[in-house]
């Protein structure tokens, strides 16, 4: 059995039909959350014995317990109890199979309800999605106090939309019916936080042009968690990119030499709050995931608008793709186990699967000029990080006086640097008192952020460790952000038509690597 600290936790069974309820038996709650029972093959024959479920089932347990019953007929909704006063907002989430969804949750928000109500097929995914949120409940520092009502049943979006019981939507998982899931959400009336990427195909990317078109008409509001806008390094080259002494004038680039340049490595295996991420199957299917050109893209599209014309509205005609291609990264049997816990490829993986190895269209590439001037995206999959190591990212942004650029190799011990590097002739002790002022106006934001000189030419920008909070505690800020908005009951006026503007590049990217 798992040591997952369940072992204490009752559950309470009741089956409730024609407004009689019987009670069926306590049940221990880490029965259904063991991972020898949960893998054995019967352990669904296991449960049947326990209650011949064929109607709705509830069930009943303490506040701070997260948990789920499930059957094999019907739909289940499970009811955590709580005398909690009204907060202002109130979160749905929606088919939860990506861990970003929990991430959300990993840290509470004074106004928001610790009653969040969940809506999902019953699966591994909604398994594991309640795993990670008893993790935040159950740690020892900072625990958090969620209180989860769970409906389980393949009708689970017609309900969610029937009960309407929050105003904020989280869609975090198969991005397949994504977009479709965000159009059904505001039409409701439901403001929609919605992780990246919103559309994966040109076909979703129309229902989404007519979502926020719904959602401005209705009031609400749409936003997708751009987690790298809150990485230190990414807002200070973004700062210092306005300082016309330091930087100069971003230059226009060429399609062979762009002006700004965004490549990101990320891994499949990888460690998440703590514990080995369990990816579902169909993670590695890019009709239900998004190719790597239209999902990790998403934020590097996103970073090259927000950094170079920030706070500016653009418009789809302002951005023009000039080549893009897309390759795959192979994966083992062994290794598609370590990582979905399957001993072999499902059947939806078949045609991807050649002499026993699967390919998945993970890496995508494209050039593009957006008012001008040229930039390359670049993202890449691998299986698992060398030791040590982690997902990288690697930002150029070139002015007339200087670049700058963000470094996250083995050097930097994989952790994300910033430099500057003097791009005119101008003597080193010269540009080094320009570098020394440009510092100065951050710290009146950023206090304690200095530099130090690293070779000729080139400066180190030293950050507090205070500032690099981590990718899990980016999603928290994003949230905060979001719930500024509502709060303010609108986004800024550039914040709908960039959502636009990004996804209709990320289209043209996507039609042209094919």
């Amino acid at each position: 059995m798992e040591a997952l600290g369940f072992s204490r936790t009752v559950v309470w069974l009741v089956q409730i039909r024609h407004r009689q309820v019987w009670r069926w038996r306590s049940l221990p709650l880490w029965f259904l959350f063991s991972v020898p029972d949960w893998e054995t093959p019967n352990w669904h024959l296991r449960f049947k014995r326990l209650a011949n479920i064929n109607s709705a089932m509830s069930c009943m347990i303490p506040s701070r317990t997260i948990t789920v019953c499930v059957g094999l007929i019907g739909a289940v909704s499970v009811v955590a109890s709580t005398n909690m006063a009204p907060a202002k907002f109130k979160l749905i989430t929606v088919d939860p199979g990506h861990f970003h969804a929990a991430l959300v949750q990993k840290f509470m928000y004074p106004d928001v309800d610790p009653v969040v109500h969940v809506y999902a097929p019953f699966g591994e995914d909604l398994i594991e999605h309640l795993r990670r949120i008893e993790r935040f409940n159950t740690r020892t520092g900072n625990p958090t106090d969620w209180r989860l009502r769970i409906y389980i049943g393949p009708d689970f979006l017609d309900r969610m939309l029937a009960e309407k019981p929050g105003n904020v939507v989280v869609l975090s998982g198969n991005n397949a019916k994504k977009t479709q899931y965000i159009l059904k959400s505001v039409q409701a009336g439901l403001n929609v936080l919605a992780d990246k990427p919103m559309a994966i195909t040109p076909a979703d990317f129309q229902l989404l042009k007519q979502a926020f078109a719904v959602a401005e008409s209705n009031r609400v509001l749409i936003y997708d968690i751009m987690t790298e806008r809150f990485e230190i390094t990414s807002i200070l080259q973004r700062e210092l990119a306005q300082q016309h002494e330091l930087f100069g004038q971003l230059l226009k680039g060429t399609p062979d030499d762009p002006a700004i340049v965004k490549e990101s490595v990320h891994h499949f295996s990888k460690v998440v709050a703590g514990a080995q991420l369990k990816r579902p199957q169909w993670f590695f299917d890019v009709r239900q995931q998004g190719e790597a050109i239209v999902d990790v893209s998403t934020h590097l599209v996103d970073l090259i608008q927000w950094q170079a014309f920030p706070e500016q509205a653009l418009d789809p005609s302002d951005a023009n793709v000039l080549r893009a291609r897309r390759w795959t990264t192979p994966l083992t049997r062994e290794q598609f186990k370590k990582i979905t816990g399957a001993d072999d490829f499902p059947d939806y993986l078949r045609q991807d699967v050649k002499g026993g190895i699967l390919h998945v269209y993970a890496n995508g590439e494209f050039t593009y000029t957006l008012r001008g001037v040229h930039a390359r995206v670049c993202v890449k999959w691998a299986f698992e990080a060398p030791p040590g190591g982690g997902d990288t990212h690697f930002s150029v942004l070139r002015g007339t006086n200087a670049r700058l650029v963000i470094r996250q190799a083995a050097e930097q011990k994989y952790k994300p640097v910033l430099y500057i590097e003097k791009a005119t002739n101008e003597p080193d002790t010269a540009f080094e008192r320009v570098v020394a002022r440009a510092i100065e106006k951050l710290q009146t934001k950023y206090p304690g952020v200095g530099f130090e000189r690293e070779k000729a030419g080139v400066w180190r920008v030293t950050i507090p460790a205070k500032y690099a909070v981590g990718h899990e505690e980016h999603f928290a800020q994003v949230t905060e952000n979001f719930l500024r908005y509502l709060r303010a009951g609108r986004l800024p006026h550039w914040e709908v038509p960039n959502m636009l503007t990004k996804y209709a590049t990320l289209m043209q990217a996507y039609e042209l690597s094919r």
